[in-house]
C-alpha cells in the first residue's frame, strides 16, 4: 500500500485568475465568493482525510484565507505550509495585462512575508522558497540561507524548496547539497512532476533515500492532461488516460495522479482543485493501483522539458 499522502495547493482557490485550465467560468469573482468557496473546498478535503494544506504569499488571498480557516476550526492534526519569494501584484483585477507575481529573493522580502506568514503558527509546519532559481541567485545568497536556517532553529519549521522551469532538475541538484552550519538547509523539495514532465526523477528518487520529504505539484500539468481540443497534440496520452480511465472507473486525473503515486511514490501530491468537485475527483486516485506494464506506457509520454516548459509559459491566466 502506497504511503504517497494527497494535500491541497491554494493556488487556485486565493485569488480570481491562475493558469489552470479551468473549463468554466466563474460567474462571481469578488473576494467574498471566492473566500466562501476556499472554505467550502478546505472543509471538504479536511472530511475526506486531506491534512496538508499548502500556500504561498503570492497566491492572492491564499495565506488570509487558509489562516482563517485554520482559526475557526482549530484542527490540531492539520500541516500547513506556505512560501515567501513572489509578491501578488494583480490586486484581484481580472483580465489584469501585466505579470501577476513578481520574484524577489531578497532578505529583505523573506523578512516582510515571513512577518506575516508566521502567524499561521503552530499549524504552519514547513516554509518554502518559492520557485529557486540559479537567476535569483538565492541559493548563494547566505544571508538568506542562513535567516532560513535561524527561522528553523527558533520555530522547529522545516525549512523548504519549491522548484519551477525546464532546469529544475539541476536546481534541485544544487539545492540538496545546501548547508548551513554543516547541517543540510532543506528538509522539503516540491517540484512539478506529472506524465509529461519526469525530467526530475532521478534526483527526486535520491532525496527521498536521504530521508527528505518530496512534495509534488502540478500533477495534471495545469490541466493539460485532462482532454481538450486545444492540445491535440496529446491525443495519444488522452486515449491511454481515457482507457485506464474506463478499467478502474476513476476520472483521467485520478489516473495522472495515480502514476505519480506509483511510479515515483512522494511522500505529498498537491491537488490544485479549484472546487468541490475537481478536488473529489483527484481523491479518487486512491481508489486504484496501476500495474506495471501500465506505468511503463504512461512513462513514455513524458515530453522533453524545454517543450513542457515553453507551452506552460503560453497558458494565459483566467
Amino acid at each position: 500500500m502506497s504511503s504517497t499522502k494527497i494535500g491541497l495547493g491554494l493556488a487556485a482557490l486565493g485569488r480570481p485568475e491562475y493558469i489552470n485550465l479551468r473549463y468554466h467560468d466563474d460567474p462571481d469573482k469578488s473576494m467574498e465568493a471566492y473566500r466562501a468557496n476556499a472554505f467550502k473546498v478546505m472543509d471538504f478535503a479536511y472530511e475526506n482525510g486531506i491534512r496538508h494544506f499548502d500556500t504561498a504569499a503570492s497566491y492572492g488571498k491564499g495565506e488570509q484565507f487558509l489562516m482563517d480557516w485554520d482559526k475557526k476550526h482549530g484542527h490540531q492534526d492539520v500541516i500547513l505550509s506556505s512560501k515567501w519569494g513572489y509578491s501578488y501584484v494583480a490586486n484581484w483585477k481580472t483580465h489584469f495585462k501585466g505579470q501577476h507575481e513578481i520574484k524577489d529573493h531578497s532578505l529583505v522580502k523573506l523578512v516582510e512575508q515571513w512577518q506575516y506568514a508566521q502567524k499561521m503558527l503552530p499549524a504552519l509546519q514547513l516554509y518554502q522558497i518559492h520557485s529557486a532559481t540559479f537567476e535569483s541567485g538565492v541559493l548563494e545568497n547566505r544571508e538568506v540561507l542562513e535567516a532560513l536556517y535561524e527561522i528553523r532553529e527558533s520555530t522547529g519549521l522545516k525549512i523548504g524548496i519549491t522548484v519551477s522551469g525546464a532546469n529544475q532538475r539541476e536546481v534541485l541538484a544544487v539545492a540538496f547539497k545546501v548547508k548551513v552550519n554543516d547541517r543540510k538547509l532543506f528538509d522539503s523539495y516540491q517540484a512539478t512532476y506529472n506524465i509529461l514532465e519526469q525530467s526530475s526523477f532521478a534526483i527526486l528518487k535520491e532525496i527521498m533515500a536521504d530521508g527528505k520529504t518530496v512534495i509534488i505539484k502540478e500533477a495534471v500539468a495545469n490541466g493539460r492532461l485532462l482532454e481538450n481540443d486545444k492540445f491535440d497534440h496529446y491525443h495519444k496520452a488522452y486515449g491511454l488516460l481515457k482507457k485506464l480511465s474506463n478499467k478502474y472507473g476513476v476520472g483521467m486525473d485520478a489516473i495522472a495522479i495515480r502514476f505519480i503515486i506509483d511510479f515515483l511514490g512522494p511522500q505529498l501530491v498537491l491537488s490544485g482543485a479549484s472546487n468541490i468537485l475537481q478536488l473529489n475527483q483527484n481523491l479518487q486516485s486512491g481508489h486504484c493501483k496501476l500495474l506495471q506494464s501500465e506505468l511503463l506506457e504512461l512513462e513514455v509520454l513524458a515530453v522533453k522539458p524545454d517543450q513542457y516548459w515553453k507551452e506552460r509559459s503560453l497558458l494565459s491566466w483566467g
